[in-house]
């Protein structure tokens, strides 16, 4: 009955670490909705409110490693603390900021938000068996999903009704309730498999596998996030209906985690190459398909599935390869995965600037994923 209860309650801290990771997320993918909005209040262009996504996205890609090497000895719970107090009050900073204020509080969130990703990771992992670990990952993951298809639109809506601060104070909100939940949840010394090493974990960073992972986490992410960006643009069918397609995605997402979470714990190659080759297929499909009205709903569903089998998949690979030291590999996953998302407008722009139909990032998606998989048949031998 105790090992019982003690399994349900190191479970239970697995689904908070999600839950914090969708209030920390929906900051990120909040700001698109309401640009116009601040760049208006802050008497700033567009392209420099624009900055203030690319500051985020710096924050977490340049940010997020260093700042896993540096609390690396930190107790975990404690790490997880930090970075979503840290998170909440650069959010409340911003806020209350000018321009110049805004934009290094969005730098400092994505750093405080990477190196939560990070520690979250590995702390699910070490809150379950071995043989749950991919489907741990998977449950954290889920929460920036849910951001990004929920936390995102419902904050937008928010600021509609308020001023476009409204949905950051419900994030600010969000992140102090999940402080509470990983101060309740999470145990405040889970047992470690070696003590935390700079030394050990910098060598593991110079395995190949870990790069070669890196490089499909990157091209996988960007060949689905491409065709997401832009797909409330290629639509045909009434506006009304585009929120409900939107969420259609999410709902994939959710599906594809749970699959991939179950798959990738004894096979993690088979999540890893049915997913990429499924968003191929469906990436190509959905060129066709998004000029024939509701043609298009079955496929944005299974494009969310394909999408979210792999995360599962690589975050598996990831903690497997660098199982000795795997703070360091996490942080490197999550850059991983906000660069291959940060890098979707410019493979866009560098098509559509020449004349390509809108379409064309749909066959970009495709050849993206398709790039993955010579890599995923490489880290599978």
């Amino acid at each position: 009955m105790i090992a019982t209860q003690t399994r349900n309650r190191l479970l239970a801290g697995v689904y908070l670490l999600g839950f914090s990771l969708f209030a920390m997320g929906t900051a990120e993918f909040l700001l698109a909705g309401v640009l116009p909005a601040v760049a208006t209040d802050l008497d700033v262009p567009l392209s420099s409110a624009g900055f203030l996504i690319t500051a985020f996205a710096l924050g977490v890609v340049l940010g997020g490693p260093p700042f896993a090497v540096l609390s690396l000895r930190w107790p975990r719970r404690a790490t997880l603390v930090v970075t979503q107090a840290v998170f909440a009050a650069s959010v409340v900073a911003g806020l209350l900021g000018d321009y110049p204020v805004l934009l290094v509080s969005r730098a400092v969130s994505g750093i405080a938000y990477a190196g939560f990703f990070a520690v979250a990771s590995v702390t699910a992992i070490s809150l379950v068996t071995p043989d749950r670990t991919a489907r741990a990952s998977g449950v954290v993951v889920s929460g920036l999903s849910v951001a990004m298809v929920a936390g995102g639109p419902a904050g937008t809506l928010l600021s509609h009704f308020t001023d476009w601060r409204g949905g950051f104070w419900a994030v600010a909100a969000l992140t102090v309730a999940g402080i509470g939940g990983c101060l309740l949840g999470i145990p405040a010394a889970p047992n470690h498999a070696a003590r935390p090493s700079v030394a050990r974990e910098l060598a593991t960073m110079r395995k190949p596998a870990l790069w070669r992972l890196f490089a499909i986490t990157i091209l996988t992410t960007a060949a689905y996030m491409i065709t997401f960006n832009y797909l409330a643009a290629m639509l045909t069918v009434p506006g009304v209906w585009i929120p409900a397609i939107l969420a259609l995605f999410g709902a994939g997402a959710f599906a594809g985690l749970s699959i991939g979470g179950r798959v990738s714990d004894r096979r993690p190659h088979l999540a890893l190459v049915t997913g990429a080759a499924a968003i191929v297929v469906l990436s190509v499909v959905m060129a066709v398909a998004v000029r024939h009205g509701w043609v298009v709903v079955p496929v944005v569903f299974l494009l969310g599935v394909a999408a979210f089998v792999l995360n599962p998949a690589i975050y598996g690979r990831v903690f497997t390869v660098a199982a000795d030291a795997p703070t360091l590999a996490g942080a490197t996953t999550v850059s991983a995965f906000q660069l291959g998302i940060s890098i979707t407008p410019v493979l866009a722009a560098a098509a559509l600037s020449r004349g390509a139909p809108l379409t064309s990032v749909c066959l970009i998606g495709a050849a993206l994923a398709a790039t993955a998989m010579p890599l995923i048949r490489l880290d599978r031998r």
